[in-house]
């Protein structure tokens, strides 16, 4: 397998169109040809993607994901001061079809979809809170919709809080913790918090 810190800003697989091509997944690849993608991150967001060294290496991966016995960890800087030092956000999700690439809360049709959050720190002048976010499932966009519905946006999400100005979206995924697709022993990759 092959770890990967990814910038925020660069797609992690192509998109549609000629100006979509760079991405992770290109570079990587161009470098280890037989790196496969096993999941990927938004586009605004930082942090650890793993790829899979063949196709049984990418399959054992992208099952240990699909089952859940790979433990994610994201740091992020939301507006506002939440209320409390930890809690989670079960909240449905479903794709925003009329505003793609946007989801939403959709308690009818939603997918179910939960996220632990933990409180590292508080700045009370810049009215933010620095949260540890685990993701137990794995929608698109979720740690940003859950959060954004509850009334605490990350800072500089343009598509969930365009009013929450910032250089990017501060939120990184830091930590990957996985058992290792060939003899199980636990895996703990780290990428530090840029911001």
């Amino acid at each position: 397998m092959l770890a990967v810190d990814k910038p925020a800003g660069l797609l992690s697989v192509p998109g549609r169109g000629e100006g979509k091509r760079e991405c992770v997944a290109a570079r990587v690849q161009a470098a280890v040809p037989d790196a496969l993608v096993v999941h990927r991150l938004d586009q605004a967001t930082s942090g650890v993607m793993l790829f899979g060294r063949g196709g049984p290496a990418q399959r054992a991966l992208s099952i240990a994901f699909a089952e859940r016995r790979v433990a994610k960890r994201y740091e992020a800087i939301v507006h506002g001061d939440v209320s409390g030092d930890a809690g989670a956000v079960d909240l449905p999700l479903l794709s925003d079809w009329a505003k793609r690439p946007r989801q939403k809360v959709d308690h009818a049709n939603g997918k179910p979809s939960l996220t632990r959050w933990r409180v590292l720190s508080r700045d009370a002048a810049a009215n933010t809170t620095h949260l540890a976010l685990e993701p137990v499932t794995g929608r698109s966009h979720q740690l940003r919709v859950h959060l954004a519905a509850i009334g605490h946006a990350i800072v500089g999400d343009a598509l969930y809080a365009p009013q929450l100005e910032a250089p990017r979206l501060l939120l990184h995924a830091c930590e990957l913790r996985l058992p290792h697709p060939q003899d199980g022993r636990t895996l703990v990759i780290t990428s530090a918090v840029p911001f």
